[in-house]
């Protein structure tokens, strides 16, 4: 993997994990805000924004619904990287299928739109990277920051509604630590008891998750929330590359039947499928964690049927 330092881009085979072999996220350093009244500087504008994402990423694949769902396709445009993350060069733009080239800056790698936001950046270059195309520079990359700005700040459908704000952000606390990182932590993990550990809590909160889904339609009841987006683009890649790839295989996804169907409604709602792409998913894991996987061979399977019939309409009488 690589990163850059003091702007210039270094390939570094440093771990992820510290000395106990536990993975550690880095923080994300652009944090400003759209507002919708511009206070921030960053004013809801249609057609001033552009997201710059991976197909195969989690986090990246969250703003991508959103923009999905809120109907911002024609206002915020996309550059979308190569699904292979090299440690020479980073996510770079390309012409795989599924990929585009950079349609704003005319890069050739990400790293370069960090260099052009802080010449003197530091960090890790990740994706989602939420673009200013009128002050040229980031605006932010965190996407759980994202999906509530494109959700506020633009009209359309609420999936952040406040009287449910408070419920949200307590299922995102410990799915986030427990999922959503949590298989990060188990498969980036160095050592046989870090890995333990964060595997036995992953599978302790999905059984939690599966308690939750046979009361509740959704994450915070009956309405889809970010929360379900922030969980989906997880649980969307359980079964294809985190059981195998990050050895979370305590059980798959198919196996808890609440958790299972659950997906399947979210995958068949208008406009998810299109923002999923398996080959992304796939091809990045396998063939860019050469620390896990070194001879970068795909593996074929599973074979997984979201379109398969779900169970949440009958059991939930909608």
């Amino acid at each position: 993997m690589g990163l850059l330092v003091n702007g210039e881009w270094v390939n570094d085979s440093q771990s992820y994990s510290n000395k106990d072999g536990k993975f550690v996220r880095t923080n994300s350093q652009f944090r400003n805000w759209i507002t919708r009244d511009g206070s921030s500087g960053f004013p809801a504008e249609h057609g001033r924004y552009h997201l710059y994402v991976s197909l195969a990423c989690p986090w990246a694949h969250r703003t991508l619904i959103m923009r999905k769902l809120k109907g911002l396709e024609n206002s915020i445009t996309v550059s979308i990287v190569d699904p292979y993350m090299s440690g020479a060069e980073g996510w770079i733009f390309s012409e795989y299928p599924g990929s585009t080239l950079d349609s704003i800056n005319e890069f050739k790698c990400l790293y370069q739109v960090y260099q052009k936001s802080n010449p003197q950046f530091t960090g890790r270059v990740t994706v989602p990277v939420l673009w200013d195309k009128a002050a040229k520079t980031i605006v932010n990359n965190e996407s759980p920051e994202i999906i509530i700005m494109l959700n506020n700040c633009f009209d359309g459908p609420d999936f952040y509604p406040e009287d449910l704000r408070e419920k949200i952000e307590e299922l995102n606390a410990w799915i986030y630590d427990k999922i959503n990182n949590g298989v990060y932590k188990s498969g980036f993990a160095s050592t046989q008891s870090a890995y333990e550990e964060a595997v036995t809590e992953l599978f302790e909160a999905l059984d939690q998750v599966e308690v939750i889904l046979d009361r509740n339609r959704f994450l915070a009841g009956d309405r889809f929330t970010t929360a379900d987006i922030r969980l989906f683009t997880t649980l969307i890649r359980f079964d294809c590359v985190y059981v195998g790839h990050f050895k979370c295989n305590l059980k798959r996804l198919v196996d808890y039947p609440n958790i299972w169907n659950y997906v399947k409604e979210i995958y068949q709602m208008e406009g998810i499928e299109e923002t999923v792409n398996m080959d992304h998913i796939k091809k990045h894991y396998y063939t860019s964690h050469t620390w896990i996987n070194p001879n970068c061979i795909v593996p074929k399977g599973p074979i997984i049927d979201f379109k398969e019939s779900h169970n949440r309409s009958l059991k939930f009488n909608h």
